[in-house]
């Protein structure tokens, strides 16, 4: 069995002064090699006798140890990092203190060990020649001295701590508490300012043990009465005990049985008070002595968190006063207000502790209940209920998915909690929609994918994302949806266009997000059309959200979006709204363009549609060349189309061509296959010579008969060119020089001269011949747009080469006139070597 006693809680003080959850584990002590003496280890519950340690702290006689609340043992390591044990049990941390003290050589009685700090030799030996701190006597004529005690022991760490157990020794607090009351009886100004001095003083000392004096019920007003004579207020001094007993009261929402409990809510308010309004702000140096304080609040509200938690009449009653209909509004208001700040402090929790906290919650009926006060017209009770809310869904969205989908199987969508949250952030009545940001983020938190969770059995992010398109979707667009009938705007005023904004943007969430489901919910409600509408509203913010919205659809590339775009003519909207911006350079304008840019590069189905049906309205756009590059790109997708054969036929060249591996193309060879294809359609081929080298189609017979004819004729006629052309391969090797020549063909489309660096071979192809580029199926044949192909050598190894037009990022020339409109012009080649 697990020994409770040694369960603790680690923390550490972060650089903003609050403890950090370091993990929870079991302590022990004992002699640890590598340290050279006894040390405290912490490990970790979770992973076993064996587990990860969370601490390994050797016990320094000089370090000074505080033992706190019964149940918690502080320390500092070094300047700037404090440890703290937060025990389960109170004996467990006595035998862990007795250790200490064994070790320290110090009685297990006192609350602190002595703290030893590096200072100068010197300061050193004048303070070790005193073995103590004598306070002067605590009376009206002596405070002044007192004061400056006080001061000067401050700015010496050493002092300091002999004069906090000096002042803790003589029971010297309530002696001082006792003047004070006599300095306002006697109206003494400059007692009061000299107690102010003191009290202040003593906070900075940082000791548990004096704390705990100064906050006791008989003490703690006293001690705020000292706080208010502050010297640089003069005669007005504050009146913080008139707050505290006549404007703040203490209201039991439900009454507390446990007077310990009670009283410890007391303190933490009254703490907290002087922490945030009474004390002066603290400097950088103060605020470094004021830890302890910090640490006193964390673990009383820790301590006040647990006891509720414990108490389950205390919260059954709670939940059955919350949701019952005979509640008064003042008194739910009181209750909801409870709740929140229950839920607030549960934020001090570490993450174990929190998780069964929100769990007792859910399973007392925070969710139900929360559903009974959204329902409420009182606006700040609603508004607090959306703070718990908020709680709730940020630390476990799954627990109010389950419990959504649970209730619609019960009652009827209007009333579901999950659709109350979409209706008050669409009635928010705030000008700015403070409130329907806040909401929207949560609803945001609760549809994301990415924290639903999958299991074997089910999957979280199929069961709910169908709930929530069948129960909720059409209660959130239902505003976009009211506000965009007959494709025009009903209402464009400030605070509504916010509304659509913010919606707008957590359906733009769901394209990116959802796909399946939000894809289904656009096409059969055309929920993009009625977005569009939108790019009308004089509000730039609220058309861009539009425009947004259409660029994360079409960034999809998913052509059932496509096909839904083109039949519905939703780029009219688009074209509209860029026409009426008009040369303004804004947001608007570069939106647009980034869109048409994206399209033309990348979406092939919707540069057709644009060119056919809009390039009228934008070929006058010349500040960019976006459009007429998406008409470029248009034609030379209607000259595939009108080829089909032939780019069936350059595929499978293309995947059967042999390769030259090790070389890059040079620059004539470069020149060659980027040459006009008009060009190259009326040229005169000339074909190297090869060793009978052949490439071979692997396609069907049946499937590719058509293609292959023209291929196995052109095969036939280059071998019959052989003989003829190795006479042109031995003039040309002898003219470069080179051992492995490889030739390129240039075809002049402007010129019918011929330039030859040697007597080329007779190598005319006549139109209508089989092979020719007259012919349908020849390689070199088609209308424009079809690429060129050719045979080239090195080496004596041959192979069909084939640079394709079909990359999309290809430019080629169009001149825009068919071959029917401009006849062929006689051309010869030109053979460079």
């Amino acid at each position: 069995m697990t020994d409770t006693r040694r369960r603790v809680k680690v923390y550490t003080l972060n650089e903003d002064r609050q403890w950090d959850d370091r993990g929870t584990g079991h302590v022990s002590s004992g002699y640890v090699e590598r340290l050279k003496g006894m040390s405290l280890l912490v490990r970790a519950e979770s992973d076993g006798e064996s587990g990860s340690l969370l601490l390994e702290s050797k016990i320094n006689p000089n370090t000074a140890y505080q033992k706190q609340q019964d149940t918690l043992i502080v320390w500092s390591e070094a300047e700037n990092y404090d440890l703290a044990l937060s025990f389960q049990e109170k004996a467990g941390c006595d035998e862990i203190w007795e250790k200490i003290c064994q070790v320290q050589g110090k009685d297990p009685s006192v609350d602190i060990t002595q703290e030893l700090v590096d200072e100068s030799e010197e300061e050193r030996f004048d303070d070790m020649s005193s073995p103590g701190l004598e306070l002067p006597p605590c009376e009206l004529g002596r405070l002044e001295e007192l004061a400056e005690l006080v001061a000067s022991s401050l700015p010496s760490p050493l002092r300091r701590e002999k004069l906090a157990l000096a002042v803790e020794n003589e029971g010297y607090i309530r002696k001082l508490l006792e003047l004070f009351r006599q300095c306002e009886d006697l109206e003494n100004a400059d007692g009061l300012h000299h107690l102010y001095e003191i009290v202040k003083g003593i906070f900075l000392l940082n000791r548990t043990a004096l704390f705990e004096v100064m906050f006791s019920e008989e003490c703690i007003m006293d001690v705020i009465g000292c706080l208010e004579h502050d010297p640089v207020l003069g005669a007005a001094p504050r009146r913080h005990r008139d707050f505290l007993t006549k404007t703040a009261r203490f209201k039991e929402v439900i009454p507390i049985g446990d007077p310990e409990l009670r009283a410890k809510i007391h303190q933490t308010y009254r703490v907290q008070y002087i922490q945030d309004m009474v004390l002066p702000t603290p400097s950088v140096f103060e605020e470094n002595m004021l830890s302890t304080l910090h640490s006193f609040i964390f673990f009383n509200k820790v301590e006040i968190v647990g006891m509720l938690q414990d108490d389950e009449k205390f919260l059954t009653d709670l939940f059955a006063q919350l949701t019952d209909e005979a509640t008064d509004d003042d008194k739910r208001y009181e209750l909801v207000n409870f709740l929140k700040e229950f839920c607030a402090f549960s934020q001090t929790l570490q993450p174990q502790n929190r998780e069964s906290f929100f769990k007792t919650l859910s399973n007392m009926g925070i969710l139900p209940a929360l559903e009974v006060v959204l329902g409420m017209d009182d606006v700040q009770v609603r508004g607090a209920a959306t703070d718990i809310f908020s709680y709730l869904v940020e630390y476990n969205p799954s627990m109010v998915r389950e419990f959504v989908m649970q209730e619609s199987q019960q009652n009827d969508d209007d009333i579901l909690l999950i659709n109350l949250i979409i209706e008050h952030m669409i009635c928010d009545t705030d000008p700015e929609l403070g409130g329907a940001v806040q909401l929207m983020g949560l609803l945001r938190t609760l549809v994301d994918p990415e924290n639903m969770l999958a299991t074997a059995n089910k999957t979280e992010k199929t069961e709910f994302l169908s709930f929530f398109y069948k129960h909720c979707m059409h209660i959130l667009s239902a505003p976009l949806l009211a506000n965009t009938t007959d494709d025009k705007l009903s209402k464009d005023d400030f605070q509504t266009s916010q509304l659509l904004a913010l919606i707008l943007e957590l359906l733009t969430f769901c394209v990116e997000h959802h796909t399946y489901h939000i894809k289904n919910y656009i096409i059969n409600k055309d929920v993009l059309r009625r977005v569009l509408v939108l790019t009308a509203s004089q509000h730039a913010f609220l058309a861009l959200c539009a425009l947004r919205f259409m660029r994360r659809i079409i960034g999809l590339k998913d052509e059932f979006y496509n096909r839904y775009i083109i039949r519905n003519f939703l780029f009219e909207p688009v074209v509209k709204a860029f026409l009426n911006n008009g040369a303004r350079y804004n947001l608007m304008n570069s939106a647009i363009i980034e869109m048409f840019e994206y399209v033309r590069v990348d979406v092939k189905s919707l540069t057709a549609h644009i060119v056919e049906n809009y390039w009228k309205a934008l070929e006058d756009v010349n500040y960019v060349q976006t459009f007429k590059g998406l008409k470029l790109r248009y034609e030379q997708q209607r000259e595939r189309q009108d080829n089909p054969k032939l780019d069936s036929m350059r595929s499978i060249l293309r995947n059967h061509r042999f390769r030259r591996d090790a070389r890059t193309l040079d620059d004539d060879e470069e020149m060659w296959f980027n040459a006009d294809e008009d060009e190259l359609e009326d040229g005169e081929a000339v074909v190297p010579p090869s060793d009978n080298k052949t490439t071979k189609s692997s396609g069907g017979a049946g499937e590719n008969e058509d293609l292959m004819d023209p291929i196995s004729k052109f095969m036939e006629r280059k071998k019959l060119k052989d003989s003829d052309e190795k006479e042109v391969l031995g003039k040309s090797s002898s003219l470069s020089g080179r051992q492995s020549p490889s030739f390129k063909l240039s075809f002049s489309g402007s010129t019918t001269k011929t330039s030859l660096s040697s007597p080329p071979p007779s190598a005319s192809l006549h139109p209508g011949s089989p092979g020719s580029p007259g012919s349908p199926g020849s390689p070199g044949s088609g209308a424009k747009g079809s690429p060129p192909t050719a045979v080239t050598t090195k080496g004596g190894l041959v192979g069909l080469v084939d640079y394709p037009d079909d990359d999309e990022e290809d430019e080629e020339d169009v001149s825009g006139e068919s071959k029917e409109e401009t006849p062929p012009l006689s051309k010869k080649s030109k053979l460079s070597s």
